[in-house]
């Protein structure tokens, strides 16, 4: 799928500033904006953009996608398809790929962008050296320690290629500045946004359970960052108190088998139901009756919003920006990371007094609809974008008041 040609309000659009009023009020010169990021599935940063893409265009904004995939079936292009959004695919084995960087020069200059909007590690890499004089701004949505090792030298240099850096909570935005020191100057908090629960794209899927069965649903990748393995280790404890409860997980990643065999060890194998990806999130939600996060580090989360729109108490990590998130003591409950005990003890607290539990349901559910909006995330990006043009000052959740590191 090809991308678009640049629509504006009148013939003298291109002579003035992107984002300025045409002539009489009319309207706004569309800005053109090239999404770029690397596949691996369908995570929280692309379900981000399948929220984050059809609001910008509802905004004006000619928003567009650039994949770069290892060439495997990927269910986020059947979403794009569905949503209207226009992209080109472009695909490579290799994280690094000079081929894959002419490729990806050539579409830029194609689409010929207001802005390139990067997301995630390799984009920020082949953005810095694709975009030419193209404005750039790249979205940084995880804390992974990995950032702290070599490659925050090669993320402060593709960061001063950057016109802005958004960040998708004030905790990163901290992490940012402080560890990886980017310069704060750049960066804004743009929060993620969502309005409903995903919208299913298949059949319900995953495990047949008895109607009576206490459902705890984690929704992540099964990856060693997402602690999936103090979740069994705590299931194993939560059923000596309640033998009906199941843990079901809904993602995929490189921990399957590990996470199986651990499940095994604990004598658990029956109440360990990983799922895989299945076609209706939302109705997992509905059936689960806590949501479980036990997170090692995390950049926001967007499982945890959709639990929130699904009136679900959550027990999660109080670890990252998830206290952000999930408030402790009125909308779940928060333990520490990599402690099995504190995490089967909340868990067991919620499942005992079904009040609390719906208590702290209703009150994600509010929290959700006020702080957690699209048109709040939609309009906060678009304030950043007039930023980097120059056009405007950005607004963000917060204002990055942390020290300037030197660069």
């Amino acid at each position: 799928m090809g991308l678009p040609a640049l629509r504006a309000c009148g013939d003298d659009a291109g002579a003035r500033p992107r984002g300025s009023r045409c002539p009489g009020g009319e309207g706004v010169d569309i800005l053109r904006v090239v999404h770029i990021h690397r596949l691996r599935g369908v995570g929280g940063s692309e379900r981000h953009l399948l929220t984050l893409l059809p609001a910008l265009r509802a905004r004006d904004v000619e928003a567009t996608f650039i994949g770069l995939d290892d060439g495997d079936p990927d269910p986020f292009y059947a979403r794009l398809d569905r949503l209207g959004i226009p992209y080109v695919r472009l695909r490579s084995p290799r994280d690094l790929d000079p081929m894959l960087a002419h490729r990806l020069r050539r579409e830029v200059r194609r689409a010929a962008p207001d802005i390139v909007h990067t997301h995630l590690v390799h984009a920020d890499v082949y953005g810095a050296v694709t975009a030419g004089r193209t404005t750039v701004v790249s979205t940084k949505h995880n804390d992974d320690p990995f950032r702290l090792g070599l490659y925050r030298h090669v993320e402060r240099l593709c960061t001063r290629r950057a016109r802005h850096v958004i960040c998708i909570t004030e905790a990163l935005a901290r992490f940012n500045i402080e560890r990886v020191r980017l310069p704060a100057r750049k960066v804004s908090v743009v929060h993620y946004g969502l309005d409903e629960l995903p919208v299913a794209w298949g059949t319900p899927g995953g495990p047949t359970l008895p109607t009576q069965t206490r459902v705890l649903l984690a929704v992540s990748r099964l990856e060693k960052q997402k602690g999936l393995d103090v979740a069994i280790g705590a299931l194993a404890r939560v059923r000596e108190r309640h033998p009906d409860a199941v843990l079901v997980v809904l993602g995929l990643g490189s921990q399957e088998r590990a996470l199986k065999e651990l499940a095994a060890a604990h004598g658990i194998s029956d109440a360990v139901h990983l799922a895989g990806s299945v076609g209706d999130v939302a109705d997992w939600l509905r059936r689960a009756e806590v949501f479980v996060h036990p997170a090692r580090w995390e950049g926001f989360g967007l499982a945890l919003l959709e639990a929130m729109l699904a009136g679900l108490p959550i027990v999660a990590s109080e670890v990252s920006s998830i206290p952000e998130i999930v408030v402790g003591g009125t909308t779940g409950l928060l333990v520490p990371p990599d402690d099995v005990s504190e995490l089967a003890e909340a868990i067991n607290n919620l499942l005992d007094d079904p009040a609390r539990a719906r208590s702290y349901g209703a009150a994600g559910l509010e929290r959700a609809h006020t702080l957690f909006s699209v048109a709040a995330m939609a309009e906060r990006t678009l304030a950043v974008y007039r930023d980097a043009l120059g056009a405007l000052p950005a607004q963000s959740d917060t204002t990055a008041s942390a020290h300037e590191p030197t660069e």
